[in-house]
């Protein structure tokens, strides 16, 4: 079979891939886009738009339920799974279809729904989705955007127990019982939190120390007292190391912690220890393409690999798993090769929000991290509960926190743990970008009475 020639392959249809040939398109490129599953990846389809839309649902049984303290009695309330489920699915179904309609119809583009893997240098072949048997072509460009998926420890009993993982849960139309939540970071305590306010009796493990672990430890603190009193049972220091039918549909976890072991039942139990990346797929070896021990395909600063002109996209790379790190690194490749810029996705900053309520929106360096490069700093820190506007909505759980260069006063970082942190993170990533020194922004007009005016008291607590 003689391959079909392209100018550009755009394995994979997620945050990354699906603008990217898009664009490459419309610049002149003929251009192939091949998808195993769904148009969208991870993010549309069973990352962040659905358990957002989930997020925004156990949000308001939350506030059902705990709106007595402003005056207004809910006595009873019904959270139904199965319109939660609906609503998701509708709000999915209604991208992916839009993202693919979009690209179906894009000229110069051709959409093809299929398994693809190298079966020489630069030969990519495609076991068509339909049926429709085996495709063969060959790029000039090549650009790998597969993704990573859930990460399955290896537990005894692990494989005799239907468990979930953060794709899988999402096809859940009824309350678990008992929730048992495998990794205490930030897919396991968004999961956590929200099933709870569903109404499911949470349990979460985490086996390091703490939660969150890579955080400050204030942070971690913080969050913990706040999933505690929403009744969330949180095990830090330890393990899952054995599971169990049992009987009427009971799970049976063995739990490991400081040497001593107990058994509890669960009706369900979610896995978030992880993800891998989907590299395994691919047959790099047919054309070269060099990965890490973990999977993780490595590239340089223009995310290309070691073989020239095929480059590496989003989760499948290794570093930060985020949806906006993916859709950046098609906006530098593309600039790159089509414009001619000089970009480096080693320059850029990497924000990034944890979902939980209130959200973590975090950028820049962390304390910890100050500590370790041994930088003359100063911490900024302000509970939430001095700020006015989380006082007047009720809710003035968490704070903010920002890490600061003592000499030049330019904001190192920022750790917002509060109502609308992520929006809040972001005003100062705009400060960390233009190089708005602490200073100034302590004496910023901001209008009143926003979250980010309180940054102005964040940062008259730092004593010049």
């Amino acid at each position: 079979m003689k391959p079909k020639q392209y100018d550009a392959i755009v394995i994979g249809a997620g945050q990354a891939g699906l603008p990217l040939a898009k664009k490459l398109a419309a610049a002149g490129k003929k251009t192939a886009l091949i998808e195993r599953r769904w148009v969208g990846g991870t993010c549309i389809n069973d990352g962040c738009t659905p358990t957002k839309t989930w997020v925004a649902s156990a949000k308001a049984a939350y506030m059902a339920a705990n709106s007595a303290a402003l005056g207004v009695n809910i006595k009873r309330f019904k959270v139904d799974m199965g319109v939660i489920k609906k609503r998701k699915d509708d709000i999915v179904i209604n991208a992916r279809d839009g993202s693919t309609k979009n690209a179906a119809n894009t000229p110069n583009l051709d959409l093809i729904f299929g398994e693809a893997a190298f079966s020489g240098v630069k030969t990519v072949s495609v076991e068509l989705k339909d049926g429709g048997g085996t495709r063969l072509m060959k790029g000039d460009w090549i650009f790998l955007n597969v993704g990573a998926r859930t990460f399955i420890p290896d537990i005894e009993g692990l494989n005799d127990i239907d468990y979930l993982t953060s794709t899988s849960i999402l096809e859940l139309d009824k309350i678990p019982d008992d929730l048992l939540v495998i990794g205490g970071n930030y897919i396991g305590l968004e999961f956590g939190q929200m099933f709870r306010r569903f109404g499911s009796k949470v349990t979460i493990l985490e086996k390091s120390a703490r939660l969150m672990p890579r955080e400050d430890e204030d942070i971690s603190a913080e969050m913990r007292k706040i999933l505690e009193l929403e009744d969330i049972n949180i095990q830090t220091g330890s393990q899952a190391v054995k599971f169990k039918q049992g009987k009427k549909g009971k799970i049976i976890a063995t739990i490991k912690n400081a040497g001593h072991e107990k058994k509890e039942k669960f009706s369900h139990v979610l896995l978030a220890v992880g993800r891998i990346p989907n590299s395994d797929t691919l047959n790099l070896a047919k054309t070269g393409v060099e990965t890490d021990d973990k999977g993780y395909i490595q590239v340089n600063g223009k995310l290309e690999t070691n073989v020239k002109g095929i480059y590496a996209l989003g989760d499948v790379k290794g570093g930060p798993a985020f949806t906006h790190i993916s859709y950046n690194d098609y906006t530098i490749v593309y600039r790159n090769l089509i414009e001619n810029h000089n970009y480096n996705a080693g320059n850029r900053p990497i924000p990034y929000c944890m979902f939980t309520d209130p959200q973590l929106g975090r950028i820049g360096i962390s304390e910890h991290e100050a500590q370790a490069q041994k930088l003359d700093y100063i911490v900024a820190k302000l509970p939430m509960a001095h700020v006015a506007r989380a006082v007047e909505t009720g809710d003035t759980r968490g704070f903010m926190k920002a890490v600061v260069d003592r000499k030049t006063k330019k904001i190192l970082g920022a750790s917002i743990l509060g109502q609308e942190g992520g929006e809040i993170m972001s005003v100062l990533q705009m400060a960390i970008e233009g190089g708005i020194t602490y200073d100034r922004i302590r004496y910023c007009v901001f209008a009143h009475p926003l979250y980010s005016e309180s940054l102005n008291n964040l940062f008259m607590s730092i004593e010049d």
